[in-house]
């Protein structure tokens, strides 16, 4: 909870965190799921959770560089790729898929209702999705949600 907190609050504050964040998160999330799953599923649910994160990545890079003339850097921070990389260790892959879509979401209304509140224009989606993905563990950890590894 702790490093999704600290990615929230220094994405939405500073617009940069830690790069330390990020590989602590991929092995802590790594870890939770391997203890909850089979070795040979949490391998090949984090693949396919890396082949979705590079196919995405590449799309949005496409996009920027073609649609929107503009570099992928200016249109996508590190921090973001960093976050999804991580991530893609924490779940099984339609758990992945679903949280993954599910923050998002979350993420764009969020941003709708407290832009009007934010000097920058850019969106802190590696703060909003860390505030997701913590709300998502506290509500597995407390019981609100009955398994975040399976479907």
């Amino acid at each position: 909870m702790f490093i999704f907190l600290s990615i929230f609050y220094q994405d939405v504050k500073e617009r940069k965190v830690y790069w330390f964040f990020f590989p602590i998160l991929a092995i802590v999330c790594g870890i939770l799921h391997y203890n909850n799953v089979l070795p040979e599923l949490f391998f090949m649910s984090t693949i396919i959770n890396l082949t979705f994160v590079s196919i995405l990545l590449l799309i949005l890079l496409l996009y920027s560089r073609y649609k929107l003339k503009i570099k992928f850097s200016d249109a996508f921070g590190l921090g973001d790729v960093l976050l999804f990389i991580a991530l893609s260790f924490a779940f099984s892959s339609v758990s992945f898929l679903i949280l993954f879509i599910s923050s998002l979401i979350f993420s764009l209304m969020l941003h709708f209702i407290l832009k009007t509140n934010s000097k920058n224009k850019t969106v802190p989606l590696a703060g909003y999705m860390s505030l997701f993905f913590g709300i998502a563990y506290l509500g597995y950890w407390l019981g609100f949600i009955n398994s975040v590894y399976t479907i």
